[in-house]
């Protein structure tokens, strides 16, 4: 079998993980904007259904770490969930930084022209729901770019297009049924032996891997087989370097403050 050919990565290769790093509260419209200050034009940031089909930004399915509030995500509507204070938590300058719709986020991101990596987060149990009510969301905020998309008439990703990526296989599944046009990465811990059967059932671009159980031989096994390869998070410019070397294509990183945007250039 040949292996497939994809162009060279066509987005930024350094992104702000969920929108600030470690300076800005995560997954906020203020990480987004203090993101796009530093110089950062892509951004990773989390995916999540509440009670209702409108998605927020939220990584944990408790709402206890980032709002001080007790409870579920899944136990209040996306409304009540925006106006609880996602800033306080991180510092007294955040503070009274909303919890924002995805709506609002990817808006934002059409804004400021700021490429997004979007991580469809289902709370376990919800993963096909939010799966294909993120795609649906992100197909409408960009349906501008979808009506005009050449590059997916030739079977490549719209540079225009966010990437949604996931550790949940059902969501990536759900999301590619209701909006095959956005491409999707897999989201993934250690790269497992059946890695490359997984990306074939799941019709992913790219592979997306926590670094720190990466090694060369994968890194290059990888992009032989015609696959983009992404991983997270990278907090040091050494081991930056480092995975670039191996022929990573793009990274994610909390220290926006010792790893610029521009790094990878």
């Amino acid at each position: 079998m040949m292996p497939r050919q994809l162009p060279p990565w066509p987005w930024p290769r350094v992104l702000a993980h969920r929108g600030g790093g470690t300076l800005a509260p995560e997954n906020t419209l203020g990480a987004i904007r203090y993101g796009h200050s530093l110089g950062f034009r892509a951004v990773e940031f989390d995916a999540m259904l509440p009670a209702d089909d409108v998605a927020i930004l939220m990584h944990d399915p408790t709402l206890l770490r980032t709002t001080g509030q007790p409870g579920d995500v899944l136990a209040r509507r996306a409304a009540e969930l925006a106006q609880l204070d996602a800033g306080a938590w991180h510092s007294a300058r955040y503070a009274g930084e909303r919890v924002p719709l995805l709506e609002s986020a990817l808006q934002l991101c059409r804004e400021l022209d700021i490429w997004a990596n979007v991580e469809i987060k289902p709370v376990p149990g919800q993963e096909a729901r939010t799966g294909r009510a993120v795609a649906l969301e992100v197909a409408r905020i960009y349906a501008d770019a979808m009506a005009s998309d050449a590059a997916g008439a030739v079977g490549l990703p719209d540079v225009r297009l966010p990437l949604f990526s996931s550790f949940a296989t059902d969501a990536l599944i759900a999301a590619r049924a209701a909006v095959p046009g956005i491409a999707r990465g897999w989201l993934i811990d250690r790269v497992p032996p059946d890695w490359e059967r997984m990306m074939g059932r799941l019709g992913c671009v790219s592979l997306h891997t926590n670094h720190k159980h990466l090694d060369a031989a994968s890194a290059q096994a990888i992009k032989r087989a015609g696959y983009w390869l992404f991983c997270y998070t990278v907090n040091t410019p050494q081991r930056a370097r480092e995975i670039l070397s191996w022929g990573v294509d793009a990274f994610c990183t909390d220290r926006l403050d010792l790893i610029g945007a521009d790094f990878a250039a």
